[in-house]
């Protein structure tokens, strides 16, 4: 199961920072992750997998993000409950 990371996150990590704080804020997600100190505001960048690592736990959960506009219509692709398209037409025509 992939676990949804969102920006805005709060999370724990296992280690503290030098500053004394374990918090951080998810700035970034995607094959990276940016993370902000709560404590210090350094900004550190690593990769989702040592990101997963480090990661205690979730303290509060990040805003949902916004549909992306004209996803709907591939949303029934997914689901499989879209109607099948029509088959493109052939060019009658012979150069």
């Amino acid at each position: 199961m992939v676990e949804e990371i969102r920006v805005g996150d709060l999370v724990q990590t296992r280690k503290q920072h030098p500053c004394g704080s374990s918090e951080w804020t998810v700035t970034r997600t995607g094959a990276d992750i940016k993370i902000r100190c709560e404590g210090c505001g350094r900004v550190v960048m690593m990769d989702r997998e040592t990101f997963l690592k480090r990661r205690k736990k979730l303290l509060r959960q990040g805003p949902e993000p916004p549909p992306i506009p004209g996803l709907e219509a591939y949303a029934g692709l997914f689901a499989g409950k879209a109607e099948a398209s029509p088959a493109p037409e052939a060019d009658e025509r012979k150069g």
